[in-house]
């Protein structure tokens, strides 16, 4: 095999990875994470902010709405789902 593998877990390669909030949780095992960004207007010049939906893997369905994520891609999971939940980074106000 490969000389970089020494006994810990290999690293897959440079995983795209998004941080963003739990918007819905109704689905088993998977939520869906909207990620913000904000860019510039190209005519007006001012600060746009810009929403994507993705649909995460999330085995545990540890997540509930309003936690901040962090998302990794992964294969094709079902029609939609082409993420997974890496891990919580900060809980919603009010779960445990």
């Amino acid at each position: 095999m490969s000389e970089t593998m020494t006994g810990a877990t290999p690293e897959r390669g440079r995983r795209q990875r998004l941080i963003g909030r739990v918007v819905s949780e109704k689905m088993n095992k998977t939520v869906v994470v909207a990620v913000e960004h904000r860019l510039r207007h190209a005519l007006y010049k001012r600060a746009v902010r810009r929403t994507a939906r993705f649909y995460a893997h999330d085995e545990a369905n540890a997540c509930a709405v309003g936690d901040k994520v962090e998302i990794v891609a992964s294969r094709p999971l079902s029609k939609l789902k082409r993420w997974r939940v890496r891990r919580i980074l900060e809980r919603a106000e009010g779960t445990s």
